[in-house]
């Protein structure tokens, strides 16, 4: 699940980050890949849209009961669970569940038209 939360190194932030690591779990990071309780089989993680060059080897998380490990689709460039002071998100902190995700970019000219439309602005 992908959600909103406050940030744990500073509550006035909201940030936005896919869950990885749930309460009880083990995340260990390892050749670029994932791996929950210390399984032979890395997560599956069809989402990511880019090779991750930044692996993080070595690096392994006890995700504490009441908690998440939270990490960015864009490994390469996210600032999330790995790298905080504070690990983990407490449950109580978590706001919601991101549903939808809707982009509008270059590519997407028709849906901008008939946004456009909707508007009256054509």
């Amino acid at each position: 699940d992908i959600v909103i939360f406050k940030y744990p190194d500073n509550e006035s932030i909201n940030y936005i980050k896919r869950i990885i690591g749930l309460p009880g779990e083990t995340v260990t990071i390892k050749d670029s890949k994932v791996y929950i309780n210390n399984s032979a089989t890395p997560l599956k993680e069809d989402y990511l849209k880019e090779e991750w060059v930044i692996a993080n080897d070595g690096m392994q998380f006890q995700v504490p009961e009441g908690c998440y490990f939270m990490m960015g689709d864009n490994r390469n460039n996210s600032y999330d669970s790995r790298y905080w002071d504070e690990h983990f998100v407490p449950a109580n902190k978590v706001m919601s569940k991101v549903c939808l995700h809707f982009h509008l970019g270059a590519s997407d000219k028709d849906s901008q038209d008939d946004m456009t439309a909707q508007k009256g602005e054509n």
